[in-house]
């Protein structure tokens, strides 16, 4: 069997040139340096213990951290519920006094309308009397007449 070659024979890879090549192809970005986050110090409730790998120490570290921030944000929904809670109660005492104003109101009103009414009543009786007295004049003028 004569030795053929199934693969025509290639140059080799130059993977320093591939590498060179992909680089310059990149768009060139700006150089900047992104400083690394700013890390609370761990809450007081919390300390290392000795002997706790570097795994060990960061993972406990992020955990607690994670607590300590959801903690917080509870704490400031507690902060914005007694704020909410104060307005609630402000509220509640504005409509008491709006209550008792309109209670008040309601009041002078029907004693303003107690006072009409007993005017109004008045003013009806004393034309009644003036009607009567008029007519009684009148009836008198008449006789008088009918006599002379």
């Amino acid at each position: 069997m004569a030795n053929v070659e199934k693969f025509p024979r290639t140059k080799a890879l130059d993977l320093a040139r591939l590498e060179a090549d992909v680089t310059a192809a990149l768009p060139v970005l700006p150089n900047r340096v992104i400083p690394p986050p700013l890390l609370e110090p761990l809450p007081d409730y919390v300390e290392h213990r000795d002997g706790v790998s570097r795994v060990g120490v960061l993972a406990a570290e992020a955990v607690v951290r994670d607590y300590e921030a959801a903690a917080k944000e509870i704490e400031a929904m507690g902060a914005e519920l007694v704020s909410a809670a104060k307005k609630c109660e402000a509220m509640t005492a504005d409509v008491h006094n709006a209550i008792a104003f309109m209670r008040d109101t309601a009041s002078a009103y029907r004693e303003e309308a107690k006072k009409i009414f007993k005017r109004i009543e008045e003013c009806a009786l004393f034309t009644e009397d003036v009607r009567k007295t008029c007519e009684t004049v009148k009836r008198r003028m008449m006789e008088d007449r009918s006599v002379a």
